[in-house]
Order: C-alpha cells, then sequence, then structure tokens
C-alpha cells in the first residue's frame, strides 16, 4: 500500500448527493478507497445535471458531478423495491462505510436505517450528513447551502457595514459539512474492526459554526458580538486588504515587528512612534487612520512591488488573485493539486478537477479513474456479489436496478 493510499481495502457506499456527501467520498476516494456511488437508476445523483455546460448536463455528466466524483464506481439500485433492497443489503453486506445525505428518517422508512443494515454488517460505519442533524426541533426541515450560511451566523460577518450580511462565494457550508464528514469516518475507521461500528450524525449547521471558533469565543468568552468587516482582520491592523498603485494586496503584519516592518518599507518609519499605532491596541482603535496612512504610501507602486518587498521584510503579504490567476499559479501548478483525465467515457473530453489539497510523506494523493457515467459499473459489482448472468437480466426487468 503506498503511504499516500491509507484507505486502501476500505469499501464505501456512497448514496449522497450534490455537494456535501459526495466531496465527503471525494476524500476518501482520493486516500484509496474504493467507493461506490449508489444512485438512483435513469437520473442518478442531481449534481449530474448541474454545472456552467448545458450539454454535460444533458448528458447527466454535468461540471458539478465532475468536481467530486473521480474515482468512485457508479451501480444504480431502486431502493423503493424488493428486490432492489436485497441487492443493497448484499452490497452493504462487503462494505466498511456508508454514507448518506437524506433527510433524516428517509432510510428508516425505506426500511434500511442503521439498525436494520448493522445486522447484516455489525462493523459498519454510518454516516448521515444532514442539515440539522438527526434530532432537534428543525431535523426535519430541508438545507440547502445558503440556508446554514444564513443560519449559522456567516452571513452576518461576511461583507461589510453596507453589504452583509453576504454569501461567501462558494458554498462552503456544505464543503465544511464534506470535510467533517471525511475526518469523522477516518476516525472511526482507526478503530479496531471487531470495535468499529458506529453511527456519525453529522449536521451541516453545527460544523460551520465550529469552524468559527475565534468568533464565536469572543462572544461567549468576551461578550463581544462579531460585526462585518468588510477585508479587514478583526485581530489586528495593519491586517487586510489595502489599495495600491496598481490593484489591491493583502498584508497580514499581526506582530508588532511586522508593523515596525511595513513602516520602514513603505518609507514611513515615523509611524511606528505615533501614539495613535504604536500598541496592538492603538491601531485595532484607530484603523481606519492608519490604513489612510498606509495606503497614501502603497499608491507610489504597484501591488506586485510591494508583495515583494514586505515579503523580503518577512511581513506577510500576497496579491489578491482572481481564480483563473491562482489555478495557474506556479505555486499551485508544482505541486499536483490539480488532475486530468483524458477523453471522459460518457463526455470524450479531456477534463481537470481539483484534488485534495494535502501530501502524504511528499505524494499528492489522486483517483486513478475519471467520474463514472451513471450505472456504468452495475453488472460488475453485481456479478463481483455472486449474482448470474440470468438473475442480474430479471433484476433489469424489473426495475430493481
Amino acid at each position: 500500500m503506498s503511504r499516500g493510499t491509507p484507505l486502501t481495502g476500505i469499501r464505501v457506499l456512497d448514496l449522497t448527493n450534490v455537494l456535501a456527501g459526495p466531496f465527503c467520498c471525494h476524500q476518501l476516494a482520493h486516500l484509496g478507497a474504493d467507493v461506490i456511488k449508489v444512485e438512483i437508476p435513469g437520473s442518478g445523483d442531481l449534481a449530474r445535471q448541474l454545472g456552467a455546460d448545458p450539454e454535460l448536463n444533458e448528458k447527466l455528466m454535468g461540471v458539478s458531478f465532475l468536481a467530486q466524483n473521480t474515482g468512485k464506481r457508479s451501480i444504480t439500485v431502486n431502493m423503493k423495491s424488493a428486490k432492489g433492497k436485497a441487492v443493497f443489503k448484499r452490497l452493504v453486506a462487503t462494505a466498511d462505510v456508508l454514507v448518506e445525505n437524506f433527510r433524516p428518517g428517509v432510510m428508516d422508512r425505506l426500511g434500511l436505517g442503521y439498525e436494520v443494515l448493522r445486522e447484516g454488517q455489525p462493523s459498519l460505519v454510518y454516516c448521515a450528513i444532514s442539515g440539522f442533524g438527526q434530532e432537534g426541533p428543525l431535523r426535519d426541515l430541508p438545507a440547502y447551502d445558503q440556508i446554514i450560511q444564513g443560519m449559522s451566523g456567516v452571513m452576518s460577518i461576511t461583507g461589510d457595514q453596507e453589504s452583509a450580511p453576504l454569501r461567501v462565494g462558494y458554498p462552503i457550508a456544505d464543503t465544511i459539512g464534506g470535510i467533517t464528514a471525511a475526518f469523522a469516518i477516518a476516525s472511526a475507521l482507526a478503530a479496531p474492526k471487531e470495535r468499529r461500528g458506529a453511527f456519525i450524525d453529522i449536521s451541516m449547521l453545527e460544523a460551520t459554526i465550529a469552524t468559527m471558533g475565534w468568533v464565536v469565543s469572543n462572544y461567549l468568552v468576551a461578550g463581544k458580538t462579531p460585526a462585518p468587516m468588510g477585508n479587514s482582520n478583526f485581530t489586528a491592523s495593519p491586517s487586510g486588504t489595502f489599495q495600491t498603485g496598481e490593484g489591491p494586496i493583502n498584508i497580514a503584519a499581526n506582530k508588532q515587528e511586522q508593523f515596525e516592518a511595513v513602516c520602514r518599507v513603505v518609507g514611513r518609519p515615523e509611524l511606528a512612534s505615533d501614539p495613535r499605532f504604536a500598541r496592538r491596541q492603538d491601531r485595532l482603535e484607530n484603523r481606519d487612520a492608519l490604513t489612510a496612512e498606509l495606503e497614501d504610501a502603497l499608491r507610489s507602486k504597484p501591488a506586485a512591488a510591494w508583495v515583494s518587498a514586505l515579503n523580503a521584510a518577512d511581513v506577510p503579504a500576497g496579491s489578491v488573485l482572481s481564480l483563473p490567476e491562482a489555478l495557474t499559479h506556479p505555486q499551485i501548478a508544482e505541486r499536483g493539486l490539480i488532475g486530468r483525465f483524458e477523453r471522459v467515457p460518457g463526455i470524450e473530453r479531456d477534463i481537470a478537477v481539483a484534488r485534495t489539497g494535502m501530501k502524504i510523506d511528499g505524494e499528492a494523493p489522486r483517483t486513478a479513474a475519471p467520474p463514472p457515467e451513471l450505472g456504468q459499473d452495475t453488472e460488475a459489482l453485481l456479478t463481483e456479489l455472486g449474482l448470474s448472468r440470468a438473475e442480474i437480466d430479471e433484476l433489469r426487468q424489473d426495475r430493481a436496478i
């Protein structure tokens, strides 16, 4: 087993749709797990119909699906039919992990809940991802990323006084839910197999709030209600986005010596001893005045020149890039974040997708296969389960698969 594929030999059943669940299983697939995507016959994961390319949506290979499903295999099973349920239970008996993101209670109503499935597979790690968790007054409500962003408080502190509440520009709550689920599953798999069975309850709302630790603690411990601050860092000044002679720059001068270095680099060393800015708390209380002084000096050069000069003085600083600029930056290009697949079946195109953003012993985990067409592995997987050609044909005729 490669050190970059620690989940080799682990089988995961991915019953999930759209983003949080597929993103969870995306992580597991890159770490070597055999991820089997169990989909509804005829339509599959809704993400197959989502994305910026209508042609791919029509082919049930939407860009949103391509992004999160490399390395997985696809089987279609009608879990509302008796024969489909029987097939699914046989599949569960071979699995280590099951991930679903239905509303709480759906799997129980199908007769396929955790208590039923663990009878045939006692070591099953069952992970249920939902908006609000498996209990509580909101458990039965539908939840989408934007709903969670609003209810978690994220939107209330995103933007500035004029623009807030503002949605984060990508589905951050879905993504956090998926990462939290993958972390919990990996932790459960660390137990010896004879003690491994577990029911994992992931609440996207709670997972998102958990990532807001600093602002949550500022409120719970210090009694300070967070407010939207735009591009300014609430913990330090000067720390945020500043305008230069050409383009914006991010500066994070969080330490006293970094602040003093900023003053020297921009040619305003006297600011370091100015009573308005001399101490950390002074700078926080006079943030706007300090920003005005620094931006006046920064207008003499473009952002790129200031990034080089500040970094040379050990001050954290960086350009504000567009997504295309970020993806083509040498730092990203040289570390293997982007995976590429040629002539992907079902679309006959080359595609590029983001991997996981980690390396293990210098190796970026990767998947060997492109995202699967809907049901492309159904016959192979049923054959692995021991079904004959006649049995598979009968299941098709009965619309169980």
